[in-house]
């Protein structure tokens, strides 16, 4: 029975490893996946999807303003797909989540959704919080934070490596711009707790 399911985590835990691997498994057996990632994120090129370890795929973009059921189903038209992968998943609009959902109840296809569940400020991503409230399983991608424990939160540094605490939700970057921590040394260097807010 198909689902839709939604694996997240904070920056640099391996989602596109993961999501990547899986692809390649349904493909290795003969069965063919679709892949989206977002348009707004092209760090590793138009249309790409990336990991750190060094291996990518070519993906479909979606925009803020794209039908993805529309999209999915023309898809369909040229073949069969065992299953659907989007990255970046936090970019998604709340209708498409809802698109994705009927994907899955309607069309009968699994999508497999990687994201990040919060923001640099603790708060949920809109594409991610209606995952949290529609999917029908959830899987976080563990990471650990310098300190050992589960990194569950991610804060945004300038290029001093000085901590930012205010801006815009979205900002394209990676390991020059976020750090993964624990809840307990992100309040420390967003000022919660009485240490110094560089992360050194």
């Amino acid at each position: 029975m198909a689902k839709l399911y939604f694996n997240y985590s904070t920056m640099n835990a391996g989602k596109s490893t993961v999501l990547l691997q899986a692809s390649h498994n349904y493909r290795e057996n003969n069965m063919q996946t679709y892949l989206l990632t977002a348009r707004i994120d092209d760090r590793a090129g138009t249309g790409r999807i990336a990991s750190r370890i060094g291996i990518s795929a070519e993906a479909d973009m979606f925009a803020p303003e794209d039908d993805l059921f529309g999209k999915i189903e023309t898809r369909l038209e040229d073949g069969p797909v065992a299953a659907i992968f989007v990255d970046e998943a936090q970019f998604l609009t709340h209708e498409q989540v809802w698109q994705l959902a009927r994907v899955v109840d309607d069309l009968g296809v699994p999508v497999l959704a990687f994201g990040l569940r919060v923001d640099f400020q603790g708060n949920l991503f809109p594409g991610s919080a209606s995952l949290l409230a529609l999917a029908d399983e959830m899987r976080e991608v563990r990471t650990i934070c310098h300190c050992g424990k589960k990194a569950t939160m991610v804060v945004r540094q300038d290029a001093t490596g000085q901590v930012l605490t205010e801006g815009d939700q979205v900002q394209i970057g990676g390991n020059e711009s976020y750090i993964s921590l624990c809840r307990r040394h992100w309040r420390a260097a967003m000022g919660d707790l009485p240490t110094a807010k560089t992360l050194g």
